[in-house]
């Protein structure tokens, strides 16, 4: 692994040394995607995003086994925590999140908890970043195994997404507008952060058919977007590196401007979803292959 925090490294090895002490002889493979193969991990904030290939399709029999793994990993390292699922070889690639029954539950490790069902993560976004940025840290290189997905099956998940999750949150921040001037500023900051940056990466996989880390996907706003929204791009992207928003606002103003710019990029982004330009991403996207 290059290029990865010494801390990820040290987590990785004892997640492997755990791994293999309480599931022997089961492990087959371990992939990194996420912050760490944009090469955007930020201390205390950023998780380990991991997917563990098994030569057999981990049940809720495991769930003892794999408690241990990741409590005793919380107990050593309060963070970087890891988020990520158990596979086989055979869902490489897999796009369709459902169980057909119990046998073919996945087991997955998110926010602290572990859980068997059907994986969220199973979408454009992660198999994108298998595909072009993996990290291999245990088994053989799996980019290679699977076609990964198109530059229009990257960007329609992008739109629903925009136009659902994003438009749902901006729809919750509208109604409580009137209640945000009494919020804390952490609370403030990080609606910034998480707005801003956000929808920002949504337009730069729109307008490029690729996907890049919050901070960068700030830097591509600076050189895409009007000046009037530089300020509140700025903010959110120091907030990101861990610095403090502005103070000369107030934050009902802070609120206000961050519904505008969600007002004005949503609306923009759906406007990127026209026939030629996805075709000509997908072009694009298949000659990096």
């Amino acid at each position: 692994m290059t290029n990865v925090p010494k801390i990820v490294h040290s987590v990785l090895d004892e997640y492997i040394r755990l791994f293999n002490t309480y599931l022997p002889e089961t492990l087959e493979g371990l992939y990194l995607h996420g912050s760490v193969a944009l090469g955007a991990f930020v201390n205390d904030s950023s998780d380990i995003d991991f997917i563990t290939v098994t030569n057999r399709r981990l049940t809720t029999e495991d769930s003892d086994a794999l408690n241990r793994i990741h409590t005793t990993l919380q107990q050593t390292f309060q963070k970087p925590e890891m988020d990520g699922v158990y596979i086989l070889k055979e869902d490489i690639g897999k796009m369709d999140p459902s169980c057909k029954d119990d046998t073919e539950m996945y087991a997955y490790y998110n926010n602290g908890e572990l859980n068997f069902g059907e994986y969220f993560n199973f979408n454009p976004i992660t198999w994108y970043l298998v595909k072009h940025k993996e990290i291999r840290v245990v088994g053989p290189e799996i980019s290679s195994s699977f076609s990964g997905p198109s530059a229009e099956e990257l960007c329609q998940y992008v739109l629903q997404n925009m136009n659902t999750y994003w438009a749902g949150r901006l729809h919750s921040i509208e109604e409580s507008v009137d209640e945000v001037k009494h919020y804390p500023t952490a609370m403030i900051d990080a609606e910034i952060e998480w707005s801003v940056l956000g929808v920002l990466r949504q337009y730069y996989t729109l307008k490029e058919a690729s996907i890049i880390s919050k901070q960068d996907a700030g830097q591509y706003g600076l050189q895409e977007l009007p000046r009037e929204w530089h300020s509140l791009i700025r903010e959110a992207m120091n907030i990101r590196s861990g610095l403090n928003g502005f103070d000369t606002n107030s934050n009902e103003y802070r609120g206000q401007q961050t519904i505008k710019f969600l007002k004005y990029l949503i609306p923009l982004c759906n406007h990127l979803s026209n026939e030629p330009h996805i075709q000509r991403l997908d072009k694009e996207v298949k000659g990096r292959k």
